[in-house]
């Protein structure tokens, strides 16, 4: 059995999003991490690949995604689909247009579709102008993102400054009134040499109507809500919907670790302080003492759990975080380098995640940020994961492949989770 959707992730925390949707929707799903060198395993309906390319060079971020697409052909994909974030993080240089553009060329087809929307996690798109949490997206708080700050809400003008395509709009009135008008007003965009079409969406009504439409476009691209009507183009093929989250459950310590900024991740931080040992990693502390701070962080959690020697899982989660309010971050790069400050805090979660583990026990991890989820998942080896139920609206537990022992690894977006996530996620173990 060959998988039916193959889809390529610019993130990993977007890349875990993307196929707990899948698996929400009875497909089974494998995550990768990076390209794969070998065939996939059988027995799965889906596979995202998942990339580190939102932020890197767009000439970089098109070679790994082209790679990754022809690795997905060579499974057998029918149907691809380029995932990037809810929040459309890019720069005006890409990396979200000119990917696209690659992945229509190399698959050959003039039209296809632009949605971010994920109406779960209060993300919407009405007249071609993005929301997120009931604002603009550049009142919203990512207009002070560290690296991908988005100042404009204005969808078609952000895509169509990054491709040579033209970008236009199917707008809310279009989609709701049905199937026959959206298919029309495709035909109609294609008409006019329309390429990409930014998509209104403000309920999952609206990604289900979107989602039929898309029945036969070799290439999607989107958020992950749109991954919750796909699966049904395809239901009478799928198999084993009732195991499609099902994962072996992984015993041993557990750490949260964070390096995002975000206000719904500062937010969880202040409800977890309250909840659970905890230490702050600071950019400039790491610069003047980058081990000092690194050992003094580890030698926090050892003690932490050595509270209770003769328990391997007590006593709970110890939390380690570089998260920052965006005053304190716009000092820290303003001494450091925007580029060197990033480094600093992922090279330092990188280590320490290693340590945590391979030292310390550490089999449960909880990691919030896109940057900081790459970091860890390569300093532990990780080659792949399994998808389990959700936590929170696109952040499921997952268990590891590849690595010597399993480990339960929760990789959470920074704008993802209620603020009590990052203490009920382990009560939602498997």
């Amino acid at each position: 059995m060959r998988p039916i959707f193959g889809c390529i992730a610019d993130d990993f925390t977007g890349a875990t999003d993307l196929a707990s949707m899948l698996v929400s929707a009875g497909m089974r799903t494998l995550q990768t991490i990076g390209i794969p060198e070998a065939p996939l395993e059988a027995g799965v309906d889906a596979v995202v690949v998942a990339l580190k390319s939102r932020t890197i060079p767009a000439e970089d971020a098109i070679e790994q995604s082209i790679q990754a697409l022809d690795w997905l052909r060579e499974q057998g994909c029918e149907q691809f689909y380029f995932k990037y974030c809810s929040t459309f993080d890019s720069t005006p240089a890409g990396n979200i247009g000119p990917v696209t553009e690659a992945l229509m060329d190399a698959l050959g087809t003039d039209f296809t579709i632009a949605c971010p929307a994920l109406p779960a996690n209060r993300r919407s798109v009405f007249n071609g102008y993005l929301f997120a949490n009931g604002v603009p997206l550049n009142e919203s708080g990512m207009q002070d993102h560290p690296l991908t700050p988005m100042t404009d809400a204005n969808l078609v003008r952000v895509l169509g400054a990054q491709t040579t395509r033209n970008v236009g709009l199917i707008d809310y009135a279009t989609l709701r009134q049905g199937d026959a008008a959206l298919s029309a007003r495709i035909d109609a965009l294609k008409a006019e040499g329309i390429g990409i079409a930014i998509c209104d969406a403000i309920d999952n009504d609206d990604l289900f109507i979107l989602a039929r439409a898309c029945r036969d476009l070799p290439l999607v691209t989107a958020g992950s809500g749109l991954a919750l009507g796909l699966p049904a183009n395809v239901a009478q093929r799928l198999g084993h919907t009732e195991d499609a989250a099902r994962l072996e459950p992984v015993a041993g310590r557990e750490a949260v670790l964070s390096g995002s900024c975000s206000r719904a991740t500062l937010a969880q931080i202040e409800h977890a302080r309250a909840h659970m040992p905890n230490f702050h990693l600071d950019a400039l502390a790491l610069h003047d003492d980058y081990q000092g701070v690194v050992d003094a962080a580890l030698a926090h959690a050892e003690a932490h759990f050595d509270a209770d020697p003769g328990n391997h899982d007590a006593p709970g989660p110890v939390l380690i975080y570089a998260s920052a309010s965006p005053e304190e971050v716009r000092r820290a790069q303003q001494r450091l380098g925007v580029q060197q400050a990033g480094e600093l805090v992922e090279r330092a979660m990188a280590e320490i995640a290693a340590k945590l583990v391979g030292r310390l026990g550490v089999r449960r991890l909880l990691v919030a940020g896109g940057e900081t989820s790459g970091a860890v998942v390569s300093a532990l080896d990780v080659q792949g994961l399994r998808i389990g139920d959700s936590i929170d609206p696109g952040v499921p537990w997952t268990t590891t492949l590849g690595t010597q022992e399993p480990l339960a690894l929760a990789l959470k977006s920074g704008n993802f989770g209620a603020p009590d996530f990052m203490t009920k996620a382990w009560k939602l173990m498997p």
